[in-house]
């Protein structure tokens, strides 16, 4: 099954060309060529094929549409005058390009990685997917869409699979080095006496980062602080060390940290550090746009395709974010690259994709990832003015001006209302309204989950770097995947329109500020009091050109940000509601506390939601003060209660946020969820 059909030397001279008019794609390189499965049909579609390979740019620092990458005048250039640079690709296409549908998904990926085979198919994770279990039941395959992984982020974990973009080093005058600063800050759930200083997020690396320039530098300092708004305390400089301890010894190491007597649970360490040679990391945005234009537009595309849409979750829709504030769906010739996005889970933000010295794995937790370029204004699609700077700017001023809007959907979790500033996107930077949509986009607000879908049945789970309190939310998003993916198909494809924006509102009462919250006062699972906020950060004078001089930056006075209101059992009430809140069994929750063993247990901990059953009895409930009616007061039995979940399914199956396929194995789930409950 991975047997090339024909040798990748031979490969390396099958450069597909793209026209110095068209997208600035100049050759694919095909390292392997396999049948999907032996060959194995998914429906109409047939055999797919699985490409892997490398796919190489250039790009004018001259043209219109490159004057925003941060650094690009600074790279070499070839004797046209262009900087070129590369990034890892991946391709799964139906082996017959006549059976293809005309749609192809570029999922962006999160730090390297690649989830939309699990997340719509009930696949298992794979970085290279290669059985049945890593491809699931085909539902993707089987409506014959083309999917496209591309490398955008230059600075990924060095592992197999992972997708990597390759760039250039900005140099100054006659080729001298370029220095400046960087900040690193995290957080240990154990006591360690090392740690990288690269992003570790739920126990990996989700970026390498820089490495110190001159360890003896007096620029660098660690310091150490009890809580994210806490005071820093600067750690002496004879008890730190940039070094990694190997063999019981201590050695030096530019990409590691050292602490005497060691970094302790609940404590966040920040070290601002002297760093050199930036990457031009804004080239992975122009990576994603021309590769997506290369599909529409080449003939000889590896991959042709009537339709490119884009996935991003988490730090890949902000980067999809980010993208469309700079103004990248418009390729060198002002043509459109993306004609629609799917933009999930990455609330108000965007990020550091293309400033010097970027770290793009960098985001914005409740306890670590702090005071990073990603809360950043303008939050909503169209112009509104920060009332404190005086400003007026949207998101998407430059793709409307350029008449490339693609059709977009964003959807958020009840996690990103509460730590990642969600109702900054439809309301007023003042706080005062609601937001109307554009009519290219719609915003859904996809009530009781968590950033993830958490175990089922429900637990605190087994990742050390994610102990919570509570067990957490359960709640599925895979069947809203499958559904939103068709609304957006059917809309650029054929003009049907999808459901309308649902998401609260503050002028119905379902958004809120935290402090009018009514969550019900279940024994022991009192909400958080802090929420995530959007504070105006200033990162120095040469901020506005891409340059940080002022690390940490000065964190000034936040935007508004507004909560879901909840129910009489302390769920959502706006939005896209699943059965499981119209029909509970449970309280689920968008927040959960770091566990005691930790460190700092009042603090929300990241990306977690929280599952608060319901007593089985009158009786049960009664004797622990919990206000929430019991199972036995809400539902005659079991039959009741699936006939009630299967009326709600119908409902959102009605609304188009549920397909008629999957009606019945959310129901199943339904009947598992209760079967558990009542144990």
């Amino acid at each position: 099954m991975n047997r090339p059909l024909i040798p990748t030397a031979f490969f390396g001279l099958l450069c597909l060309l793209a026209p110095a008019a068209q997208a600035r794609v100049d050759r694919v390189e095909i390292l392997s060529r396999t049948d999907v499965l032996d060959g194995k049909p998914f429906g109409d579609a047939g055999p797919y094929e699985k490409i892997i390979g490398k796919v190489y740019f250039k790009v004018r620092p001259r043209s219109a549409h490159n004057r925003v990458l941060v650094d690009l005048d600074k790279a070499p250039r070839n004797a046209a005058g262009e900087v070129e640079f590369s990034a890892d690709v991946y391709i799964l296409r139906p082996k017959d390009p006549a059976r293809a549908r005309g749609s192809l998904l570029l999922e962006i990926p999160n730090r390297g990685s690649k989830g939309i085979i699990r997340l719509f198919q009930g696949a298992k994770g794979s970085l290279d997917p290669t059985t049945e279990e890593e491809f699931g039941d085909g539902f993707l395959l089987r409506r014959g869409v083309t999917l496209v992984w591309i490398g955008w982020q230059f600075d990924v974990r060095d592992e197999a699979g992972l997708m990597r973009l390759t760039a250039p080093i900005a140099r100054g005058a006659g080729g001298k080095s370029i220095t400046g600063l960087l900040r690193s800050d995290f957080v240990v759930t154990e006591k360690v006496d090392q740690h990288p200083l690269g992003h570790l997020i739920t126990g990996s690396i989700g970026g390498t980062e820089y490495a110190v320039a001159d360890s003896a530098d007096p620029v660098n300092v660690l310091t150490v602080r009890d809580s994210p708004m806490a005071h820093r305390r600067s750690i002496p400089r004879d008890q730190w060390q940039f070094a990694r301890i190997a063999d019981g010894k201590i050695e030096p190491d530019s990409r590691s940290l050292v602490l005497q007597g060691g970094f302790q649970p609940g404590k966040i360490y920040e070290v601002v550090y002297r760093v050199k040679d930036p990457v031009v990391a804004g080239l992975g945005l122009a990576a994603v746009r021309d590769l997506a234009s290369y599909f529409k537009h080449d003939t000889n595309a590896v991959a042709p395709a009537a339709r490119v849409y884009a996935l991003g979750i988490s730090q890949s829709g902000r980067f999809l974010r980010h993208f469309l504030m700079q103004g990248f769906n418009a390729d060198e010739s002002g043509r459109r690259a993306f004609d629609g996005m799917l933009i999930h889970v990455a609330g108000a933000g965007v990020g550091s994709f293309n400033h010097r010295f970027a770290q793009p794995s960098r985001d914005a937790q409740p306890t670590s990832a702090l005071f990073y370029p990603t809360d950043l204004f303008p939050f909503a699609d169209t112009p509104q003015k920060d009332p404190k700077s005086g400003r007026r700017s949207g998101l998407l001023d430059r793709a409307r001006a350029e008449g490339v809007l693609p059709k977009i959907f964003y959807t958020n979790t009840s996690y990103e209302y509460w730590s990642r500033a969600a109702s900054l996107i439809h309301t007023s930077p003042d706080g005062t309204r609601d937001l109307p949509s554009l009519d290219d986009v719609r915003v859904y607000f996809l009530a009781g989950l968590q950033h993830f879908s958490g175990p089922f049945p429900p637990s605190r789970g087994t990742n050390p770097s994610l102990l919570a309190r509570f067990p957490q939310n359960p709640n599925p998003m895979r069947w809203y995947w499958r559904a939103l993916l068709v609304n957006l198909d059917e809309w650029v494809a054929n003009g049907v329109t999808p459901p309308p924006s649902c998401h609260p509102r503050l002028d119905d009462g379902t958004l809120v500020a935290r402090e009018r919250l009514a969550f019900p006062r279940i024994p022991d699972a009192a909400p958080p009091e802090r929420l995530q906020l959007a504070p105006r950060l200033d990162f120095g004078s040469q901020w506005p050109p891409g340059i940080i001089t002022r690390e940490p930056p000065r964190v000034g006075e936040s935007f508004p940000v507004f909560l879901p209101q909840v129910d009489a059992d302390g769920n959502d009430r706006g939005g896209v509601r699943l059965p499981q809140l119209v029909v509970p069994l449970a309280t689920y929750t968008g927040w959960n506390f770091r566990d005691a063993a930790a460190g700092m247990p009042g603090e929300r901990i990241s990306f977690l939601g929280s599952y608060f059953p319901f007593a089985k009895t009158k009786r049960e409930r009664e004797q622990s003060g919990d206000p929430r009616l019991s199972i036995e007061e809400r539902y005659r039995s079991r039959e009741d209660y699936l006939e009630r979940f299967s009326a709600a399914a119908a409902k959102l199956r009605d609304g188009r946020f549920l397909l008629p396929e999957d009606v019945e194995p959310m129901i199943r789930r339904g009947g598992e969820e209760w079967d558990e409950v009542m144990k």
